[in-house]
Parts: structure tokens; C-alpha cells; sequence
């Protein structure tokens, strides 16, 4: 304790020292005078907390709480990063670490591959989803964390690391000695055709490099010279660096186009960004495919080409995040992640939802008051608006995975079968085709089977109501008479584990089927599948298919003022 205190004071004195000189530098302007005092009061009061508590206090950890609990009042984006976080920010905005290319999973005593990245190292060593990690450079593995496998895993490329694999389909124990190398995850999931002339691009984060991916499998869609429509997908895509943004969106609108405008507190934090390429597809027809999971980067991509009236957004409407962060060191390797700026479309607007206190569960919006709202105007005069997010050109109604369904897959049920699918049918599933594999109803009806035996947490919301009636008439002392009644309806609301199997037959086909493809077709495979029944995907061709509909909208249709996401 005297040991951290003496260095802590020694710290403490220092910053007060520096404080001390900044306000006698400052004192004209009231504002430093003041913030000079705050910080003064808060060294003292973290000085006081270390030596006078009743017990023990960690310097290091009061640090770290009183760094979250300055921003926990601002936007949700402003927020202190560790050391650690810091790496781990890094390969979130890079899509680059080092390492041996897979996503990991605990279940039991061990750690276990769930999603070796087709071509990486772990992929070339022949480990497949559900392989279990039982020893690490001759240590055992057994009991491990996901976090400490993962901290093992990885390390400087070209580096060696030594595993003992336990395979999923045959239990064999084998020993590999894997190479690390710079990962590097495409910000593209899958690219392809939804019929003989309209392409499809699945973009799932902005990443370091992912326009030069996009450029690759657009020119790729293009060499075939039947390209007559795209379908850029952005459901889901949470954002990531602004200049990949505009770098795809010089593949589409002329050089120079103004397609962003940063604005910040202070002058020199203002920026206009314009395409500095001439375009690759200048007028190529393009359906942009959004929904709330559609954010900050996606956002100015989704929202530059609708002012621009280069493509007709399709779906609902997105996050409505126009704020732009940037980090600052501030001292030991820890970071100070902070709003620094809001992002303008080309239309003037800025699509952030202003109201930081009412998101939804994802952190979207659902409703800004209409008060709040501002009309703007595309380049050809189409009405479009701010407060919340880019509205879709062509509204579409969301299909909401079931809670149930939800339930069965967060509780590893879903992933155990497939497991066990993959073991007994390992041989057929290596010719395995994305587009047309199921399960057979016989299948199906195992999954059933291993489910009776299975307890799981699921509770549907009419059936904790009915439990909350129940406890309300037992405080309320109700006779023997309503509580049966109550009782009667809990049980038929309960119903049983097969009812609800095959009430959402379809929904756990389809998340079973999923979990297949992905051990034998990766992502990849996966997205195709998924394409297969995408009404949102569908709806696109079938308006690429109507020029003079798409054409239509893009020269007179407003968007929608306000509308609700599951709408």
C-alpha cells in the first residue's frame, strides 16, 4: 500500500503541478479556469480515496473507472480504451492481426475452432469447426478460456505455434505446428449473381483494404459482360473507415463529386471529401439493400448515393450514425476514443439520431419526433430528410428471427447438432452444394429427438405475464379458485419443447442448414444459401428487372418523413 501511494502521490503531484501551470497560462479564459480546478478536485479526490478507504484500492483500476465514468454521459461513441482494447480496436478497423485465421468457441473443458477462414492458416492445416484445442505448445489446453487460448493463438507473423488437435469426425488426436501469419479478413463475404444479369455484393464492414475488394469483384462481375444491375447488400454493416467509404464511392459517381463534409467543434476538424477517380460504372443501375444494422461508413455510402440519385435504397431505414470519432494517446498506451466531428451528406443532412437516451436493444432509434426533422433535397430535387438515419426509397417490412428459435441457438443446441451431423455424414457433406443442401424431414425429426432431453431457458412473453399474474394473486391473496384458473392457463401457454420445435419448423431448418454449410462452405457458402429465400434480394431484381419503375423513383419519389423499423 505505502508503495503504490508514494508512487501515486508522486504522479498526482506532478499533474496538479502541470495543472497548476495551465491555469496561470490560461487564467483569461474562464472555461480553462475552471477546467483546470475540475481536474485539480478529482486528483485530490482519487488521492484521498487511495489512502483513506477502509480497505485496499487499486490506483491503476480508479484510474480506469473515473476515465469511463467522464465519458458515460456523452455520446455513446466517446469512450476511454485500455491498452488492450486499443489492440483489439486495431484489428476491428484494420481487419488485420497475426495469427492463424479462425474464430474460436468454448464448450466444456476445452476451446474448440468455430470458423477457420477459408485460406489461412488453421483452413490449410484441414481443421474444421468443432475440432477441440487440447494443447498449446505442449501445455494442455483443458480448462482454458476463450481469451487466453486466443492470446496464445496469436503473435507476431511467421512466428510457430504447436497445437494438438482433437478432430470433430473421427475424435483422432493430431499434432500440427501452424505458421502465423498478418490476417487479413476481406470486408467482402461474398460475391455473385442473382440471375443471368444482376450482381450481388455482400459488404459487411469497412475495413482496411475492403473498396479494393469490392473494385476486384465488381471488375470480376464485369468481365463476364452480362453485367446489367448491382445489388450492393449493407444490412448489417456496422461502418468502419470513412476513406474506403469514398473510395467506393468513386467507382459510381464522377471525380469530383462532393460525397461527405465533416464539420467539428473546431475549424481545422472540418473536411470535405470528394471522389478523386474517374468512375468504373458510372451508370450502371444499382439497388442499395439497408436495415437499422446499417451504420456510420454503410450510412455514407447508402446516403451519398441516394443525394446523388445514383441508386434506389431498398429496406429500412439505418442506424443514424453521423458522428466521427478519432483517438488520442493519452499516456501509457491507453486511448481516448472521442466525437470529434458530425458527417454531412451531400445534401446538407446529417443523418445521426439525435437522441442518444431513447435507442432501441441494437442501439438504433426507432421514432424522432417530427418536430425535430428537416426536409433536404436530392441532387434532381427529391425530398429526402435527417433525424435519424437514411430512409429507404423502397420501404420493406423486417422478418424478425423468433425469440424461441433465438433461445435455442445462443444455448449451443443448434451447433451440438450439427456437430454431430458433421461426424455421421462427413464424407457426403465434402461435395456439399449451398444453393440446394437441407436436411431431410427424417433429419429433422433426430433434432427433435435430441431436443426432448434438453432443458433450455426459453420463455415466451405471454407465459411470463401469466407468471407475474400469478405471483400478483398470491400477494393479493386470491382464493384456490384463481390461482387454478391461472395455473391452467400458464400450462397451455408453456406448451412443450416438441410443440414449439415444430411450430418454427421453418426458422430452425433454416439456422441447422446454416450451421452445415458453413463447416464445408464457409461464409461464402452460407450467404448463398441465405440468398436463396431473400425477399429483400428478390424484391431488387425484380426493379432492375422495371427500368421504368427504377427510373421513376429516382427522378420523383420522396422518401418516407417517418416510419417505424418494423415497419
Amino acid at each position: 500500500m505505502a508503495k503504490n501511494f508514494k508512487h501515486f502521490t508522486r504522479r498526482a503531484a506532478t499533474i496538479v503541478a502541470v495543472v497548476a501551470g495551465a491555469m496561470v497560462l490560461m487564467a483569461t479564459h474562464p472555461r480553462d479556469f475552471y477546467l483546470g480546478r475540475h481536474i485539480e478536485v478529482l486528483i485530490n479526490m482519487m488521492r484521498e480515496l487511495s489512502v483513506m478507504y477502509v480497505d485496499p484500492i487499486e490506483p491503476a483500476k480508479m484510474m480506469q473507472n473515473a476515465a469511463v465514468g467522464l465519458t458515460s454521459s456523452l455520446d455513446p461513441y466517446t469512450t476511454y480504451m485500455s491498452e488492450k482494447e486499443v489492440r483489439e480496436f486495431e484489428m476491428l478497423t484494420t481487419g488485420k492481426y497475426g495469427g492463424v485465421g479462425s474464430l474460436i468457441r468454448q464448450k466444456g473443458d476445452y476451446v474448440r475452432f468455430a470458423e477457420p477462414y477459408k485460406g489461412c492458416p488453421a483452413d490449410r492445416a484441414g481443421i474444421k469447426i468443432g475440432d477441440r484445442i487440447l494443447e498449446i505448445d505442449g501445455k494442455s489446453a483443458k480448462g482454458m478460456t476463450v481469451e487466453q487460448v486466443s492470446n496464445r493463438l496469436k503473435g507476431d507473423p511467421d512466428t510457430e505455434v504447436r497445437l494438438k488437435i482433437g478432430r470433430l469426425v473421427d475424435d483422432a488426436e493430431v499434432k500440427l505446428t501452424l505458421r502465423r501469419e498478418r490476417i487479413s479478413i476481406s470486408g467482402i463475404s461474398y460475391a455473385g449473381w442473382l440471375n443471368d444479369s444482376i450482381g450481388y455484393i455482400a459488404h459487411d464492414d469497412f475495413s482496411e483494404g475492403c473498396a479494393a475488394d469490392l473494385r476486384r469483384e465488381l471488375m470480376a462481375l464485369r468481365q463476364t459482360g452480362r453485367l446489367r444491375g448491382l445489388v450492393l447488400d449493407y444490412r448489417g454493416n456496422g461502418g468502419g473507415i470513412v476513406q474506403e467509404a469514398v473510395e467506393i464511392l468513386s467507382m459510381f459517381l464522377p471525380k469530383g463529386t462532393k460525397v461527405l463534409e465533416m464539420k467539428g467543434r473546431h475549424k481545422e476538424m472540418d473536411q470535405v471529401y470528394r471522389t478523386d477517380k474517374e468512375p468504373i460504372e458510372p451508370k450502371l443501375p444499382i439497388v442499395v439493400l439497408t436495415n437499422s444494422g446499417s451504420a456510420s461508413a454503410a450510412e455514407i455510402v447508402a446516403g451519398a448515393l441516394q443525394d446523388m440519385d445514383r441508386a434506389v435504397l431498398m429496406g429500412r431505414r439505418t442506424f443514424g450514425k453521423g458522428l466521427v470519432q478519432s483517438t488520442h494517446n493519452i499516456g501509457y498506451g491507453d486511448y481516448l476514443k472521442l466525437t470529434t466531428a458530425k458527417y454531412y451528406m451531400p445534401s446538407g443532412r446529417c443523418i445521426q439520431a439525435i437522441d442518444y437516451a431513447h435507442r432501441n436493444d441494437d442501439g438504433s432509434v426507432d421514432y424522432v419526433p417530427d418536430s425535430l426533422i428537416r426536409e433536404f433535397t436530392t441532387q434532381g430535387g427529391r425530398k429526402v430528410y435527417d433525424g435519424g438515419g437514411v430512409m429507404p426509397d423502397v420501404p420493406r417490412k423486417a422478418d424478425y428471427a423468433s425469440r424461441f428459435v433465438m433461445t435455442i441457438y445462443a444455448e449451443g443446441h443448434i451447433e451440438d447438432f450439427a456437430d454431430d451431423y458433421a461426424k455421421a455424414h462427413d464424407a457426403r457433406l465434402q461435395t456439399l452444394d449451398p444453393k440446394t443442401f437441407t436436411i431431410s424431414d427424417e433429419e429433422f425429426e433426430q433434432f427433435v429427438d435430441m431436443m426432448r432431453d434438453r432443458k433450455t431457458e426459453y420463455r415466451s412473453q405471454s407465459s411470463q405475464y401469466a407468471d407475474a399474474m400469478r405471483r400478483a394473486a398470491e400477494q393479493e391473496l386470491h382464493d384456490s379458485t384463481v390461482l387454478a384458473e391461472i395455473s391452467r392457463l400458464e400450462a397451455t401457454l408453456k406448451g412443450d419443447m416438441e410443440s414449439n420445435l415444430r411450430r418454427h419448423r421453418d426458422e430452425l431448418l433454416d439456422a441447422i442448414n446454416t450451421q452445415i454449410i458453413l463447416r464445408y462452405c464457409y461464409s461464402s457458402g452460407v450467404a448463398q444459401y441465405n440468398l436463396q429465400d431473400d425477399k429483400d434480394a428478390a424484391a431488387a431484381v425484380e426493379l432492375l428487372g422495371n427500368m421504368a419503375e427504377y427510373e421513376r423513383i429516382l427522378r420523383e419519389q420522396d422518401t418516407q418523413r417517418q416510419h417505424k423499423r418494423n415497419e
